[in-house]
């Protein structure tokens, strides 16, 4: 297990300093702050370490936190602050008649509409090994437990869109075979990159727009409320990955890393290249014939992944143009070690 990250601010210092402690009922905290929720180091960091109690929980963190009732009320109040800026990003869900054949072509639009920056162009033609690194260090937050929270939508769904995310997630979790997780493939590459394959090893560093990202499977995942958005996110997710991961790989290639560094992106061009028609037809398509109500939900959980990746590679690339580490810390700066 990860140890407990470092505060950053007078929320998530109230809850880690709780978690440390004895299972308890929580001592009122701190209200969020009024503004902007996805870039609010403090509120995502509070919001991250509380979802992480139901995967793999913090070192000398006590497992009954996970269901201590008013850990989970504290969690409701961050999540409502969370949604408002979502909904600011990305418009309110609203209720839309979609026809299950249809599914595909809708999420296709939402992909195609899509204008934000390219970081995997950036990285394939032009990215410093340093700029390269930093990618891999924010995507570790969630590669290191990747499908994970949209597994949390299989007992939610029935028929073919049941059979649809299984036969994803079977791909995702190695085929029965754990040295092709890939989870395990994305740890490879970061061993292969001189860095730290440990689960969690880099949360000090890795800052609020990107917690942000994961936050938003774990927000979606975990709440059957939600199974529709889940299902759309997991939907672009698979639609729109196969290019940019070559893309990844070919960028360390260019910085002379062989199949080791690479094998993890390499199996993204094809995992997911046989994934999209399953996400969209099957998966999205199937859960709308069974729920037709479901289908603004899914396109709403599609275009709130669009934007926030958006977004999420706008800082990123905006930091780099400044010079700067996008990074809390540089990962050469030993303090944060």
């Amino acid at each position: 297990m990860p140890p407990v990250p470092t505060p950053r601010g007078e929320l998530s210092e109230a809850v880690l300093d709780a978690l440390s402690g004895p299972v308890r009922p929580l001592a009122t905290a701190p209200r969020p702050a009024p503004g902007d929720a996805l870039a609010d180091e403090d509120l995502q960091l509070a919001l991250y370490a509380l979802y992480e109690l139901h995967y793999r929980g913090f070192d000398g963190v006590d497992e009954d936190w996970e269901w201590e009732p008013t850990v989970l009320g504290l969690r409701r109040e961050l999540e409502e602050a969370f949604d408002g800026s979502l909904v600011a990003l990305s418009g309110p869900p609203a209720r839309e008649h979609v026809a299950p054949e249809e599914m595909d072509v809708a999420l296709r639009a939402i992909a195609e509409a899509d204008d934000g920056p390219s970081l995997s162009r950036h990285l394939e033609r032009h990215g410093t090994l340093e700029q390269i690194l930093e990618f891999v260090v924010h995507r570790s937050a969630y590669q290191l437990k990747e499908a994970d929270p949209h597994a949390w939508a299989i007992p939610r769904l029935t028929g073919q869109a049941k059979a649809a995310l299984v036969e994803i997630q079977t791909d995702e979790f190695g085929g029965g075979r754990p040295d092709r997780i890939h989870a395990v493939l994305f740890a490879q590459a970061m061993e292969e990159l001189g860095l730290d394959a440990t689960y969690g090893a880099y949360l000090d560093r890795i800052p609020a727009v990107t917690l942000a990202t994961v936050n938003l499977m774990s927000r979606l995942g975990l709440h059957r409320r939600w199974r529709g958005a889940i299902v759309g996110h997991l939907a672009l997710f698979e639609m729109t990955s196969s290019q940019p991961n070559r893309r990844y790989g070919d960028a360390l290639r260019r910085h002379g890393f062989g199949p080791r560094a690479t094998a993890f992106f390499d199996e993204h061009v094809e995992a997911d290249a046989v994934h999209e028609a399953i996400a969209a037809v099957d998966l999205a398509g199937g859960l709308v014939r069974a729920e037709p109500e479901l289908a603004g939900d899914v396109l709403w959980g599609a275009r709130t992944l669009a934007a926030l990746e958006s977004r999420w590679a706008g800082e990123l690339l905006a930091a780099w143009d400044a010079g700067r580490t996008s990074l809390l810390a540089p990962l050469g700066d030993a303090t944060l070690a």
